[in-house]
């Protein structure tokens, strides 16, 4: 077997050559890869900057007529026919059902009749107690015989108006042989045909309508997130928004956005005790008809505007194992710091700050896998626009 000798001075320029090669390789330094001293590398920031945004509250609900009338009979009888279509639309006072009238037609008549004999013994007492009062004046009867004609004056003006209330009263009847829509709007089925009997104030409604235009919404939103709005509000931090003035956009069931807008109508002032939550009713106009009775929706109201705000991107924010918010920073050395904020909604993408952060922060947005606290890094992109590298 041969052996060769390798002369020192080919290895030694071998080992130069590599090293040299190395050094060359990392003169570019990847984003979050090591460097001297534990640091992490690059990491991309976004300089945060104080904004005035708006409060948005999401709330779930539902929609509920404006207004819901049942119809009754208030009196009994036979119905002898129902005027309407089941399901369409009524106006108010169109007549809905009739019910056969000749038993309070005859009612009437003998109230009619009654007041005219009332009224013809009314005339019969006041020209008695005319005579009686001229002739006691001459002592002519006596003052207990002008006293009784006076008295019986009294009774028959009594009887008159006794009958002038009976007419009425069974005039009233004899108009409630006609049901007539108390409200406008969509009625629904009928419970009767014609030839039922109905009692008067019976328990079943007859029909049901509906006024669907406008429409109110009940929202309800949780006593925890509106005892946090005042807080906010009363610490200056958030401009409370007119309630007289919020306007309110709907989400369907189907995702879709309602196009029209409505405005909070008020507010309850006690708590469900079954739900912790305030209900919170709004108006929508409804000419179409979209928004039915009882369908699930949600809502967005602006309830204040937060005056001192930060948008933060999404991937800039992390939780702790019990839910609390954090950030990490690029500090003035150059050096990465965690901050806890609080940011409990988000907007267009991003998270709402509302503490833990002050203008001109920078906050890590890239290459987070990498960082922990207190080793340098360099800040190789501002997010929201200088791009030229920085290093610390």
């Amino acid at each position: 077997m041969v052996h060769r000798m390798v002369h020192p001075v080919v290895i030694w320029g071998a080992v130069f050559s590599g090293v040299v090669f190395l050094a060359a390789c990392g003169g570019e330094q990847a984003p979050g890869a090591a460097m001297p001293g534990g640091g992490v590398g690059t990491v991309g920031v976004v300089e945060v900057h104080a904004e005035a945004v708006a409060r948005v509250a999401e709330l779930p609900g539902r929609t509920v007529p404006f207004m819901v009338a049942e119809v009754r009979p208030q009196v009994s009888g036979i119905v002898r026919s129902r005027d309407f279509r089941e399901g369409g639309v009524v106006e108010s006072g169109q007549v809905l059902y009739r019910i056969d009238p000749l038993p309070y037609q005859a009612a009437y008549q003998s109230a009619k009749a009654s007041l005219e004999r009332a009224e013809a013994g009314l005339e019969s007492a006041r020209l008695k107690a005319a005579r009686q009062a001229e002739l006691v004046r001459v002592q002519a009867v006596s003052k207990e015989s002008n006293d009784d004609a006076q008295a019986a004056l009294k009774q028959a003006r009594a009887d008159v108006e006794s009958a002038r209330a009976a007419l009425a009263r069974a005039k009233i009847d004899l108009d409630y042989t006609r049901l007539n829509a108390p409200i406008g709007g969509r009625i629904g089925r009928s419970a009767v045909t014609s030839g039922a009997l109905v009692t008067a104030n019976q328990a079943d409604a007859l029909a049901v309508i509906q006024q669907l235009d406008p429409i109110y919404v009940d929202l309800n939103q949780s006593s925890a997130d509106l005892l946090r709005l005042r807080r906010a509000v009363r610490d200056g931090r958030v401009q409370a928004a007119d309630e007289g003035e919020l306007s309110v956009r709907l989400v369907l069931e189907d995702g879709s956005d309602y196009p029209l807008e409505g405005r909070l109508a008020f507010s309850e002032v006690t708590v469900g005790q079954d739900t912790g939550s305030v209900t919170l009713r709004a108006v929508f106009p409804n000419p179409k008809g979209e928004l039915l009775p009882g369908m699930y929706v949600r809502a967005r109201l602006i309830q204040g505007i937060d005056e001192q705000a930060f948008l933060v991107p999404h991937a800039a924010l992390m939780r702790d194992a019990r839910g609390a918010a954090q950030v990490w920073l690029v500090n003035a050395e150059g050096k990465v710091e965690p901050r806890m904020v609080k940011a409990d909604r988000s907007k267009d993408g991003q998270w709402v700050v509302t503490d833990g952060l002050v203008v001109g922060d920078r906050v890590i947005v890239d290459g987070l896998q990498k960082v922990r606290p207190g080793a340098p890094v360099r800040v190789g992109m501002l997010v929201d626009g200088a791009s030229a590298p920085r290093a610390h």
